[in-house]
């Protein structure tokens, strides 16, 4: 099973930047999130105190629901 950090990548290197992108960007480079996490309350508490941007916690919230469904 992939981490939500292994999922998330697929968003990295795209010419059009959205906010899926950026997210995937932060966390590329953010070297304390928790890259072989799988719960969504780990993350998503990480993303709160940690909030690279305003809808960050929106947009993880979207992709959480794709990354359920690819697993």
């Amino acid at each position: 099973m992939q981490s939500f950090h292994q999922y998330i990548m697929r968003y990295r290197g795209t010419k059009q930047q959205t906010d899926e992108q950026k997210l995937a960007e932060w966390i590329f480079h953010d070297h304390d999130f928790p890259k072989h996490s799988s719960s969504y309350d780990e993350i998503s508490r990480y993303l709160e105190w940690n909030i690279p941007f305003t809808n960050a916690v929106n947009i993880f919230d979207q992709l959480w629901d794709d990354y359920l469904e690819t697993r």
